[in-house]
């Protein structure tokens, strides 16, 4: 894989609760012009970040009922339309983990779709990415939880947030892109460090990868020559 191609598949990932706008910026800075598909932030550093990385083709990306999913529908979808609104491209929701596993399906599907509306009304050229944290399920509730995501109208299904009981796996990725198809964006995230762990994960399906080491995933490329 050519050094473009996998930078145009790296979230390149800033989500720690200490980093402030200074912190944010100088990170931005460093980052914005490495050709990575997009920079994943916290809902705080969008404004900065979407004046940042203007006139290049990085997108904006920001989370949303981050980490643990349990928002109510109305406050989740009304937090996406502002992300959207501050200059967001990309929103990684996290799904309505507690109503997966009980089962609930038909609330997990309305929340999802509540977002992915939101998202489509504020700009019709954002996308949705839904966030299963697959540490907490077994294999067939990763797959309804796929499912669910492309029946509500999602353009994603992402494995996990980077805070839960673990990252993505291999096994993860390759249910998700099984169960979702070709059209459907699978992104991998949550431990993602090294060169071989990135490229494990888009070699069983994953579209994107999610990870705070991006830069040295492209030097560790250019080493290899």
């Amino acid at each position: 894989m050519d050094r473009a191609t996998l930078a145009a598949a790296i979230d390149q990932t800033l989500l720690k609760p200490t980093v402030g706008y200074r912190a944010g910026a100088e990170w931005i800075e460093g980052s914005a012009r490495r050709g990575f598909g997009a920079l994943c932030v916290s809902p705080f550093l969008v404004p900065i970040a979407a004046q940042l990385l203007a006139g290049t083709p990085t997108k904006v990306c920001s989370v949303c009922a981050f980490p643990l999913g349990y928002a109510n529908t109305e406050s989740k979808a009304e937090e996406a339309t502002h992300l959207v609104q501050l200059g967001c491209h990309e929103v990684d929701m996290v799904l309505n983990v507690a109503a997966l596993v009980e089962a609930d399906d038909d609330f997990v599907r309305d929340d999802i779709a509540a977002v992915v509306r939101s998202v489509a009304d504020a700009s019709p050229s954002a996308i949705v990415k839904v966030i299963l944290e697959t540490g907490y399920l077994e294999p067939p509730q990763i797959e309804r939880a796929c499912v669910l995501a492309v029946e509500a109208g999602a353009q994603f299904v992402k494995t996990s947030t980077g805070f839960g009981p673990r990252g993505a796996s291999v096994d993860d990725v390759r249910i998700m892109r099984a169960t979702v198809g070709p059209d459907i964006g699978v992104k991998a995230a949550g431990g993602i460090r090294d060169l071989d762990t990135a490229l494990e994960m888009l070699a069983a399906g994953a579209s994107r990868i999610g990870t705070s080491s991006g830069i040295e995933i492209l030097e560790a490329l250019d080493a290899r020559g």
